[in-house]
């Protein structure tokens, strides 16, 4: 499916209240994506965090399709929304939208959601992923991303999916090498996911499963 500007379905609104809010000069998309809010020199970051848990509340589903329908700035703070309210009814939005990689940067959003979903569906989902994209070296994509939530995943599961992916010269070690990509660790990938969630857990109610 094409993207589709959100004011062509009657939702013009989203993008100035949910994806280009300002904080310190920074628009909220950017601010999740760069991670700028774990700083603690950072001086937006209880302000920019009281707005993004209400508005996680207060979206409706509806504007989060309407997001979710369009580029990778919407793409990325809905799945962001989704993650922090956990709404479980996007999971497979969320999967298939993985799953296709059609735009940049919002891959790293949708492993964040379903870390925090965290169910064994969202566990299959990210090892789905992983399926498809460890083989491809010419696809630098979220495969540490998708690695990263999945060991949390598993830690908190009691499950085993990411262990076949990291075996000594196993699907991860082979995709690195593919690549020639400069990576973090399989540990240092979870602890970044771990940084992800536990901050959001700190601001909002008591976490389920996947971001104990």
């Amino acid at each position: 499916m094409s993207p589709q500007h959100p004011e062509k379905v009657g939702y013009g609104h989203v993008i100035e209240s949910y994806v280009t809010r300002m904080y310190g000069g920074l628009p909220r998309y950017l601010v999740l994506n760069s991670g700028r809010y774990l700083s603690p020199r950072w001086w937006h970051t209880t302000r920019f965090t009281r707005h993004l848990i209400n508005d996680a509340a207060a979206i409706n589903d509806e504007e989060l399709e309407a997001l979710l329908g369009y580029e990778w700035r919407s793409r990325l703070t809905a799945a962001w929304l989704i993650g922090v309210d956990r709404r479980d009814q996007f999971r497979t939005r969320i999967g298939d939208l993985l799953l296709a990689s059609e735009v940049c940067y919002s891959g790293a959003a949708y492993c964040f959601a379903l870390a925090r979903l965290g169910t064994p569906a969202d566990a299959e989902i990210l090892t789905a992923y992983l399926d498809r994209y460890f083989p491809r070296p010419d696809l630098d994509y979220d495969q540490p991303a998708a690695l990263g939530a999945l060991l949390r995943l598993d830690a908190h599961l009691g499950t085993h999916h990411a262990d076949r992916f990291t075996e000594p010269d196993g699907p991860w070690h082979e995709w690195v090498a593919g690549t020639g990509h400069s990576s973090l660790t399989p540990a240092e990938l979870r602890h970044w996911t771990d940084l992800h969630c536990d901050f959001a857990n700190a601001w909002t109610a008591a976490p389920a499963a996947g971001c104990a």
